[in-house]
């Protein structure tokens, strides 16, 4: 809805019989996710986003009738019949749409050609792994062996927070848990860098950091095999439509509930009395009253901006003051190079590779963190991406934000030099490996961390927040069980999102769920849910007007 034909909600306070007021703030997937849910439940909802379309850092751009797909690599729940499909199907976020599944989580290929594949069937990658390096079969065969097991498992739990969960809820996790306890703590305390260090083949020990296209550093063996295990069951798969198509689908399901999405109405602070948070106020001026609200924008922005800082605890002063700052704990920001070209790949070709660079390319390729570039082949994920007899290649790294924001804010010339340092880099590399493939490029798209800041809001241009497996995931876990997603000393307020929910899509979306059923205890209301069922086929029509990122752009 636009500012020119948005209604205020004036009433202060709620005529009895009315359904209780929320207001979400962001329709990001967590803010989208907490609408669909309070909606389901009988409240009445209304969501304010600042941007002109919903999905936050889940979303795409467009140049020259290509779609630049920017967030999903994978997406856990793509299958059927468990806890985190159950969740997308209720948010009608896969509502008449294909999914495209890969025998390969990843191929990782070294500076002197020397490549290794992460096939998601154990056996397969067992094979593969002894046929370049027999010498390491012990702990070849050891992650195969767990890789097994994670798969016989196929445990997701999203559905309820702990605090609220029944006896008979907590002793079904239990009972799924406690047969391989001991093989999630294993796997869960053995970082990924010391399990490497039992490989004698160098491909092998610099390659499995990588299976998840970046080297997350922090993980341990478990999120790996986990999420490979997940792929092997094609619940990881990629929906049709992709980041943006993700979105737009749980936009359609929110106001298909009866649900409102103001955009461009950019909250300023919210409105409290006597320690009870009562409504918002837009930059507009206007001001929107409500029996509850949540935010699901970044944390920063809601505790330091919103808020004022007025209501905190040890316990958010640690995330959002402290941790915010380390970098060990949060995600770092991406570079983003996407490619338009005429022609179409070899179909045999890998869909997504990691090449780890030479020293040389390391230094041509501005401020990479990791030595090493992601390219993968976006046009095979899902139709739409490329208009016929075309393709996008999306070529990523992990980059600093604080660099390219200086950049941008001191030396704007600068900036732009380095962005279209960045696109030559890019266009000389796959000329490499694609004899040719310059002549049929037509547009190539550079955004820094910098540009996800600008164009999404989020802190620091980090699309996933906060790390899993360190001490922020630890705090998080404490606000979502202890504190119930609430803040001390503040009534009537909650949060959601990848800020106190945790970075994954599916942790996100569950987030929405998990504040909502909170927030119906306080309103007096019965949690419900079903799923959504829809059935008309998906199509690109449906991502809407595309904006572009930038007026210039790189050459």
């Amino acid at each position: 809805m636009s500012r020119d034909t948005r209604t205020v909600w004036h009433a202060r306070d709620r005529t009895p019989g009315d359904k209780p007021r929320v207001i979400v703030i962001g329709a990001g997937i967590g803010g989208l996710s907490t609408g669909c849910y309070a909606q389901m439940s009988g409240a009445e909802t209304r969501i304010f986003e600042r941007h002109v379309l919903p999905g936050g850092c889940c979303t795409a751009w467009s140049r020259q009738d290509y779609v630049f797909d920017y967030c999903i690599e994978w997406l856990t729940g793509t299958g059927r019949g468990n806890d985190a499909s159950r969740v997308w199907r209720e948010l009608g976020a896969l509502d008449g749409k294909t999914i495209a599944n890969f025998e390969m989580f990843n191929t990782v290929t070294d500076e002197n050609g020397r490549s290794v594949t992460f096939y998601n069937d154990p056996d397969r990658l067992e094979r593969h792994l002894l046929e370049i390096s027999p010498a390491d079969a012990r702990p070849i065969r050891a992650f195969c062996r767990d890789l097994r097991r994670f798969i016989d498992t196929n445990l997701y739990p999203f559905l309820t927070p702990p605090p609220l969960q029944t006896p008979r809820e907590k002793l079904a996790m239990l009972r799924a848990i406690l047969p391989d306890f001991l093989l999630f703590w294993r796997t869960a305390a053995t970082r990924m860098e010391r399990f490497c260090g039992r490989f004698q083949d160098p491909l092998l020990r610099r390659a499995f950091p990588f299976i998840f296209f970046q080297d997350h550093e922090v993980f341990p063996l478990l999120p790996y095999l986990f999420n490979m295990a997940s792929a092997h069951h094609l619940n990881a798969g990629f929906p049709q439509g992709g980041s943006l198509g993700l979105a737009r689908s749980v936009e359609d399901r929110y106001t298909s509930l009866g649900g409102q999405v103001d955009y461009r109405a950019r909250v300023e602070r919210v409105l409290v009395e006597n320690d009870r948070a009562v409504g918002v106020e837009l930059r507009s001026g206007e001001r929107h009253y409500a029996d509850h609200i949540v935010s699901a924008c970044d944390g920063p922005t809601t505790i330091n901006g919103l808020l004022d800082g007025r209501y905190t605890s040890p316990k958010i002063d640690t995330l959002f003051k402290e941790m915010v700052n380390r970098p060990e704990l949060l995600y770092p920001g991406v570079v983003s190079a996407f490619v338009g070209m005429k022609g179409e790949l070899d179909p045999e070709e890998r869909h997504s590779t990691t090449y780890l660079l030479s020293e040389e390319d390391n230094a041509a390729l501005p401020h990479v963190l990791q030595k090493s570039l992601v390219v993968q082949l976006r046009s095979r994920y899902s139709d739409g991406f490329a208009p016929p007899g075309k393709s996008v290649i999306h070529c990523t790294y992990f980059s600093d934000y604080g660099y390219w924001k200086q950049l941008r804010r001191t030396d704007r010339k600068a900036y732009w030099t380095r962005k279209q340092d960045v696109a030559d880099f890019v266009r000389t590399f796959l000329e490499r490996r694609y004899p040719g493939i310059g002549e049929a490029i037509e547009v190539i798209d550079v955004a820094s961390p910098a540009t996800t800041e600008r164009y999404t809001g989020v802190q620091g241009g980090s699309i996933l927040g906060w790390k899993s497996f360190t001490d922020a995931d630890d705090v998080i876990t404490g606000l979502i069980n202890k504190d119930r997603m609430r803040l001390p000393g503040l009534e009537g307020f909650s949060m959601a999102g990848q800020w106190f929910g945790g970075g994954s899509l599916i942790r996100t979306a569950a987030s929405g769920r998990f504040v909502t059923q909170y927030i119906c205890q306080e309103l007096g209301l019965e949690f419900r849910a079903w799923e959504s069922g829809g059935t008309d086929p998906w199509h690109p029509g449906k991502l809407g007007r595309l904006p572009q990122l930038e007026q210039r752009r790189v050459r």
